[in-house]
């Protein structure tokens, strides 16, 4: 009898540190989620723990390849992801670069939030425990050449809250989420770019990937 009763208790300790894991929550919060918005707050730190200047700003992620990060202060920069072409916008510069959207956006931790399917894919998981009142769970590349060493995600009761993630250069970015809205319906144009007037551009545009101006 006794056996028996321990056999339970240590199911249903298990069956509660599965649904408190990382993992869990990640699932829960992107479950059939097909598009999503949110603030965010980013900072970068050197390989000697020495901190950058934060920048915010908004983000847009729709399945199964659209993406815009739109960076308001300090300083302004955007940046869209219209599922061929990745668009890079620096007003004060008053230039534009262009580039295929490739494999590093492809395995961009953000885009698991849209497609649950690419998490197991393209990336090995484990849980890190509990630190800030947050639970972690780590994601690697299984990419042959990676563009980050690894990216941590933080969720608590709300859903996910943090991300950071360490280049191979050694350095380390830290962002914090904060109003998500899920299934969020964007106005037209909102992942089309075209360059401004007068502005700089570096790369290969091409008519498919022009679509909608970006309007201040």
């Amino acid at each position: 009898m006794r056996y028996w009763i321990l056999c339970g208790l240590l199911l249903v300790s298990a069956s509660v540190c599965a649904a408190d894991s990382a993992r869990s929550k990640l699932d829960a919060f992107a479950k059939n989620l097909h598009s999503v918005s949110a603030d965010f707050q980013q900072q970068v730190l050197d390989p000697n723990g020495g901190a950058g200047k934060t920048s915010r700003g908004t983000l847009a992620l729709q399945a199964p390849r659209q993406f815009r990060w739109d960076v308001t202060s300090p300083y302004k920069q955007l940046i869209v992801a219209d599922g061929e072409k990745v668009w890079i916008y620096d007003p004060d510069l008053e230039q534009v670069t262009v580039r295929a959207q490739g494999t590093e956006e492809a395995h961009s931790p953000l885009t698991v939030l849209t497609d649950l399917s690419q998490l197991d894919r393209d990336f090995t998981t484990s849980e890190q425990g509990e630190r800030d009142g947050q639970t972690w769970l780590r994601l690697k590349s299984k990419d042959k050449e990676p563009q980050f060493n690894y990216c941590d995600l933080g969720f608590d009761a709300t859903g996910l809250v943090s991300m950071r993630f360490e280049d191979t250069l050694g350095n380390s970015t830290e962002i914090r989420f904060s109003h998500w809205q899920r299934d969020t319906k964007f106005a037209a144009g909102t992942f089309k770019f075209t360059p401004p007037k007068g502005v700089d551009v570096i790369g290969d545009p091409t008519p498919a990937a022009q679509a909608y101006p970006v309007k201040d």
